[in-house]
Protein backbone atom coordinates (compact mmCIF):
# COMPACT_ATOMS: atom_id res chain seq x y z
CA UNK A 1 0.00 0.00 0.00
CA UNK A 2 3.00 2.25 -0.16
CA UNK A 3 2.02 5.64 -1.74
CA UNK A 4 -2.00 5.00 -1.06
CA UNK A 5 -3.07 8.12 0.92
CA UNK A 6 -5.68 6.67 4.27
CA UNK A 7 -8.49 8.43 2.35
CA UNK A 8 -7.83 6.62 -0.80
CA UNK A 9 -7.97 3.15 0.95
CA UNK A 10 -11.28 3.50 0.97
CA UNK A 11 -14.09 5.55 -0.11
CA UNK A 12 -17.94 5.23 -1.23
CA UNK A 13 -20.65 7.71 -1.78
CA UNK A 14 -23.34 5.72 -3.61
CA UNK A 15 -24.86 2.24 -3.58
CA UNK A 16 -24.41 2.20 -6.96
CA UNK A 17 -21.36 3.67 -8.45
CA UNK A 18 -18.53 1.32 -9.76
CA UNK A 19 -17.50 -1.22 -7.66
CA UNK A 20 -13.66 -1.29 -7.23
CA UNK A 21 -12.87 -2.99 -4.06
CA UNK A 22 -14.73 -5.45 -2.46
CA UNK A 23 -14.69 -7.58 1.28
CA UNK A 24 -15.69 -10.85 1.18
CA UNK A 25 -15.72 -14.37 3.58
CA UNK A 26 -16.18 -17.34 1.99
CA UNK A 27 -18.95 -19.48 3.55
CA UNK A 28 -16.64 -22.34 4.73
CA UNK A 29 -17.91 -22.86 8.10
CA UNK A 30 -21.38 -21.51 8.09
CA UNK A 31 -24.15 -23.36 9.23
CA UNK A 32 -27.57 -22.20 11.45
CA UNK A 33 -27.16 -23.02 14.93
CA UNK A 34 -28.22 -20.46 17.02
CA UNK A 35 -31.29 -19.12 15.64
CA UNK A 36 -31.13 -15.35 14.90
CA UNK A 37 -33.51 -14.34 12.34
CA UNK A 38 -36.74 -15.19 10.73
CA UNK A 39 -35.04 -16.54 7.86
CA UNK A 40 -33.24 -19.06 9.69
CA UNK A 41 -36.68 -20.16 11.49
CA UNK A 42 -37.67 -21.42 8.23
CA UNK A 43 -34.52 -23.93 7.34
CA UNK A 44 -33.24 -24.15 10.65
CA UNK A 45 -34.51 -27.75 10.47
CA UNK A 46 -32.95 -28.02 6.69
CA UNK A 47 -29.79 -26.78 7.49
CA UNK A 48 -27.14 -25.49 5.13
CA UNK A 49 -25.10 -27.46 2.61
CA UNK A 50 -21.63 -26.20 3.26
CA UNK A 51 -20.05 -27.63 0.27
CA UNK A 52 -23.22 -26.06 -2.51
CA UNK A 53 -22.56 -22.65 -0.35
CA UNK A 54 -19.08 -22.42 -1.00
CA UNK A 55 -19.81 -23.36 -5.10
CA UNK A 56 -21.73 -20.43 -5.16
CA UNK A 57 -19.79 -17.95 -3.15
CA UNK A 58 -16.95 -18.83 -5.45
CA UNK A 59 -19.30 -17.85 -8.65
CA UNK A 60 -20.39 -14.70 -7.20
CA UNK A 61 -16.83 -13.66 -6.84
CA UNK A 62 -15.55 -15.23 -9.81
CA UNK A 63 -18.62 -12.87 -11.46
CA UNK A 64 -16.90 -9.89 -9.33
CA UNK A 65 -13.72 -10.17 -10.71
CA UNK A 66 -15.10 -10.09 -14.91
CA UNK A 67 -16.68 -7.28 -13.99
CA UNK A 68 -12.86 -5.64 -12.87
CA UNK A 69 -13.89 -5.74 -9.07
CA UNK A 70 -10.73 -6.05 -6.87
CA UNK A 71 -12.22 -9.12 -4.45
CA UNK A 72 -10.37 -8.98 -0.82
CA UNK A 73 -10.96 -12.04 1.49
CA UNK A 74 -10.99 -12.28 4.96
CA UNK A 75 -10.05 -15.78 6.31
CA UNK A 76 -12.89 -17.77 7.50
CA UNK A 77 -13.51 -18.65 11.31
CA UNK A 78 -14.59 -22.39 12.51
CA UNK A 79 -16.14 -20.47 15.28
CA UNK A 80 -18.18 -17.73 13.01
CA UNK A 81 -20.86 -19.76 11.56
CA UNK A 82 -22.19 -16.09 9.94
CA UNK A 83 -19.03 -14.36 9.06
CA UNK A 84 -19.77 -14.65 4.86
CA UNK A 85 -22.14 -11.57 5.75
CA UNK A 86 -19.30 -8.91 5.71
CA UNK A 87 -21.49 -5.79 5.09
CA UNK A 88 -23.23 -6.37 8.37
CA UNK A 89 -20.10 -5.94 10.35
CA UNK A 90 -18.79 -2.41 8.92
CA UNK A 91 -19.77 -0.06 6.39
CA UNK A 92 -17.91 3.11 3.95
CA UNK A 93 -19.35 6.36 4.75
CA UNK A 94 -17.75 8.13 2.10
CA UNK A 95 -13.74 7.96 2.90
CA UNK A 96 -14.55 6.64 6.66
CA UNK A 97 -14.88 2.80 7.70
CA UNK A 98 -16.88 2.39 10.35
CA UNK A 99 -16.80 -1.62 12.06
CA UNK A 100 -20.12 -2.06 13.53
CA UNK A 101 -21.40 -2.67 17.08
CA UNK A 102 -23.21 -5.68 16.80
CA UNK A 103 -26.58 -6.93 18.61
CA UNK A 104 -26.17 -10.46 18.79
CA UNK A 105 -23.39 -11.58 21.10
CA UNK A 106 -22.94 -14.57 18.37
CA UNK A 107 -22.05 -12.17 15.83
CA UNK A 108 -19.37 -9.95 17.97
CA UNK A 109 -15.85 -12.03 16.99
CA UNK A 110 -16.71 -11.06 13.67
CA UNK A 111 -15.86 -7.21 14.24
CA UNK A 112 -12.84 -8.77 16.46
CA UNK A 113 -11.46 -10.18 13.71
CA UNK A 114 -12.55 -7.53 11.25
CA UNK A 115 -10.21 -5.24 12.70
CA UNK A 116 -7.28 -7.49 12.98
CA UNK A 117 -7.48 -8.00 9.16
CA UNK A 118 -7.99 -4.69 8.80
CA UNK A 119 -4.63 -3.95 11.18
CA UNK A 120 -2.91 -6.50 9.03
CA UNK A 121 -3.69 -4.37 5.72
CA UNK A 122 -3.49 -1.02 6.86
CA UNK A 123 -6.79 -0.13 6.39
CA UNK A 124 -7.54 2.53 9.20
CA UNK A 125 -11.53 3.06 10.90
CA UNK A 126 -13.43 4.70 12.83
CA UNK A 127 -13.47 3.48 16.88
CA UNK A 128 -16.52 1.73 17.29
CA UNK A 129 -19.82 3.29 18.28
CA UNK A 130 -20.83 2.57 21.85
CA UNK A 131 -24.80 1.29 20.59
CA UNK A 132 -25.65 -1.08 18.63
CA UNK A 133 -25.89 -0.38 14.51
CA UNK A 134 -24.88 -2.90 11.88
CA UNK A 135 -24.01 -2.67 8.43
CA UNK A 136 -27.21 -3.64 6.26
CA UNK A 137 -29.06 -1.03 8.45
CA UNK A 138 -27.17 1.96 6.86
CA UNK A 139 -27.62 2.72 2.98
CA UNK A 140 -25.16 5.93 1.75
CA UNK A 141 -27.29 7.99 -1.05
CA UNK A 142 -24.64 10.99 -1.32
CA UNK A 143 -24.55 13.05 1.56
CA UNK A 144 -27.95 11.66 2.89
CA UNK A 145 -27.09 8.09 5.13
CA UNK A 146 -30.58 6.19 5.24
CA UNK A 147 -30.59 3.92 8.89
CA UNK A 148 -32.56 1.08 9.99
CA UNK A 149 -34.05 1.21 13.42
CA UNK A 150 -34.49 -2.62 13.93
CA UNK A 151 -34.22 -5.35 15.88
CA UNK A 152 -30.03 -4.93 15.47
CA UNK A 153 -29.90 -1.33 15.22
CA UNK A 154 -30.67 1.43 17.96
CA UNK A 155 -31.94 4.42 17.55
CA UNK A 156 -29.28 5.69 20.19
CA UNK A 157 -26.99 3.93 17.68
CA UNK A 158 -28.17 5.80 14.88
CA UNK A 159 -27.93 8.87 16.82
CA UNK A 160 -24.13 8.52 17.35
CA UNK A 161 -23.59 8.21 14.10
CA UNK A 162 -25.24 11.46 13.45
CA UNK A 163 -23.02 12.74 16.13
CA UNK A 164 -19.77 11.16 14.15
CA UNK A 165 -20.91 13.11 10.92
CA UNK A 166 -22.59 16.53 11.40
CA UNK A 167 -21.93 17.06 7.73
CA UNK A 168 -24.52 14.54 6.16
CA UNK A 169 -28.31 13.95 6.29
CA UNK A 170 -29.16 11.01 8.34
CA UNK A 171 -32.70 9.74 7.99
CA UNK A 172 -34.13 6.92 10.69
CA UNK A 173 -36.51 4.74 9.21
CA UNK A 174 -38.47 2.63 11.69
CA UNK A 175 -38.42 -1.04 10.63
CA UNK A 176 -41.29 -3.77 11.14
CA UNK A 177 -40.59 -6.34 13.85
CA UNK A 178 -39.86 -9.28 11.42
CA UNK A 179 -37.41 -7.52 9.43
CA UNK A 180 -33.99 -8.16 10.06
CA UNK A 181 -32.27 -5.31 8.26
CA UNK A 182 -32.65 -2.04 6.40
CA UNK A 183 -31.45 -3.75 3.09
CA UNK A 184 -33.61 -6.54 3.56
CA UNK A 185 -35.89 -4.08 2.39
CA UNK A 186 -34.58 -1.29 0.77
CA UNK A 187 -31.62 -0.94 -1.64
CA UNK A 188 -31.03 2.11 -3.65
CA UNK A 189 -29.63 1.12 -7.59
CA UNK A 190 -29.33 4.70 -8.94
CA UNK A 191 -29.42 8.26 -8.13
CA UNK A 192 -33.30 7.79 -9.17
CA UNK A 193 -34.52 4.44 -8.86
CA UNK A 194 -34.68 1.86 -5.22
CA UNK A 195 -36.24 -1.37 -5.03
CA UNK A 196 -38.67 -1.16 -1.82
CA UNK A 197 -40.65 -4.20 -0.10
CA UNK A 198 -43.93 -1.16 1.40
CA UNK A 199 -45.21 -3.34 4.23
CA UNK A 200 -42.02 -3.37 5.96
CA UNK A 201 -42.16 0.50 6.52
CA UNK A 202 -44.22 2.91 8.98
CA UNK A 203 -46.53 5.13 6.63
CA UNK A 204 -44.29 8.57 7.45
CA UNK A 205 -41.11 6.11 6.19
CA UNK A 206 -42.87 5.48 3.01
CA UNK A 207 -43.50 8.70 2.43
CA UNK A 208 -39.98 10.04 3.39
CA UNK A 209 -38.93 7.06 0.51
CA UNK A 210 -41.91 8.13 -1.89
CA UNK A 211 -40.51 11.64 -2.01
CA UNK A 212 -37.07 10.90 -2.73
CA UNK A 213 -37.14 7.72 -5.29
CA UNK A 214 -38.90 6.07 -7.99
CA UNK A 215 -39.85 2.97 -6.48
CA UNK A 216 -39.43 -0.85 -7.82
CA UNK A 217 -41.86 -2.41 -5.15
CA UNK A 218 -41.48 -6.01 -4.33
CA UNK A 219 -43.77 -8.57 -3.07
CA UNK A 220 -43.79 -10.91 -0.25
CA UNK A 221 -42.51 -14.38 -1.33
CA UNK A 222 -39.70 -11.78 -3.00
CA UNK A 223 -39.48 -10.15 0.13
CA UNK A 224 -38.53 -13.43 1.34
CA UNK A 225 -36.20 -14.96 -1.19
CA UNK A 226 -33.83 -11.51 -0.45
CA UNK A 227 -35.09 -9.83 -3.53
CA UNK A 228 -34.21 -6.39 -2.38
CA UNK A 229 -31.00 -7.03 -0.97
CA UNK A 230 -29.08 -7.03 -4.84
CA UNK A 231 -25.79 -5.91 -5.29
CA UNK A 232 -25.05 -2.76 -7.69
CA UNK A 233 -21.69 -2.93 -9.39
CA UNK A 234 -22.07 0.16 -11.50
CA UNK A 235 -23.26 1.29 -15.12
CA UNK A 236 -26.54 0.17 -14.38
CA UNK A 237 -25.60 -4.00 -13.43
CA UNK A 238 -27.18 -5.56 -10.63
CA UNK A 239 -26.54 -9.04 -9.12
CA UNK A 240 -29.67 -10.75 -8.48
CA UNK A 241 -30.92 -14.24 -7.90
CA UNK A 242 -32.56 -15.78 -10.94
CA UNK A 243 -35.28 -17.62 -9.18
CA UNK A 244 -36.48 -13.56 -8.67
CA UNK A 245 -37.37 -13.55 -12.34
CA UNK A 246 -40.73 -11.14 -11.96
CA UNK A 247 -38.67 -8.78 -10.35
CA UNK A 248 -35.17 -9.29 -12.58
CA UNK A 249 -37.78 -8.78 -15.83
CA UNK A 250 -39.10 -5.49 -14.13
CA UNK A 251 -35.36 -4.53 -13.46
CA UNK A 252 -34.81 -4.83 -17.22
CA UNK A 253 -37.72 -3.62 -18.31
CA UNK A 254 -36.47 -0.39 -16.17
CA UNK A 255 -33.10 -0.45 -18.24
CA UNK A 256 -30.90 -2.40 -15.69
CA UNK A 257 -28.78 -5.15 -16.65
CA UNK A 258 -29.61 -8.18 -14.51
CA UNK A 259 -27.01 -10.50 -13.78
CA UNK A 260 -28.00 -14.01 -12.63
CA UNK A 261 -26.31 -15.62 -9.87
CA UNK A 262 -27.49 -18.66 -8.15
CA UNK A 263 -27.19 -18.33 -4.41
CA UNK A 264 -30.12 -20.17 -2.84
CA UNK A 265 -28.07 -21.69 -0.20
CA UNK A 266 -26.65 -18.76 0.93
CA UNK A 267 -30.09 -17.26 1.47
CA UNK A 268 -30.94 -19.65 3.97
CA UNK A 269 -29.38 -17.69 6.32
CA UNK A 270 -31.24 -14.30 6.00
CA UNK A 271 -28.76 -12.57 3.63
CA UNK A 272 -27.55 -12.32 -0.06
CA UNK A 273 -25.16 -10.28 -2.29
CA UNK A 274 -25.35 -6.85 -0.57
CA UNK A 275 -25.25 -8.98 3.30
CA UNK A 276 -22.11 -10.46 1.67
CA UNK A 277 -19.95 -7.48 0.24
CA UNK A 278 -18.70 -4.94 1.95
CA UNK A 279 -17.47 -2.64 -0.64
CA UNK A 280 -14.19 -0.56 0.11
CA UNK A 281 -14.15 1.60 -2.81
CA UNK A 282 -16.62 2.50 -4.97
CA UNK A 283 -15.62 4.90 -8.47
Amino acid sequence: MEGVTESEKVGCRTEYATLKKVLVCKPAYMKIGEVINETQKHYGDVGIDTSIALKQHEAFARVLQEFGVEVLEIPAEHRLNEQVFTRDIAFTIHDRLFIASMKQAVRRGETEALSKWLTQEGIPAERPLSSSIEGGDVIIDEDTIWVGISGRTSEEGASELAARLPDYRMEPLCLQEDILHLDCVFNIISPETAIIYPPAFTKEGLEKIKSRFRLIPVTKKEQFYMGPNVLSIGEGRVISLPQNDRLNGVLQSEGFEVVPVDFSEIIKSGGSFRCCSMPLQRQ
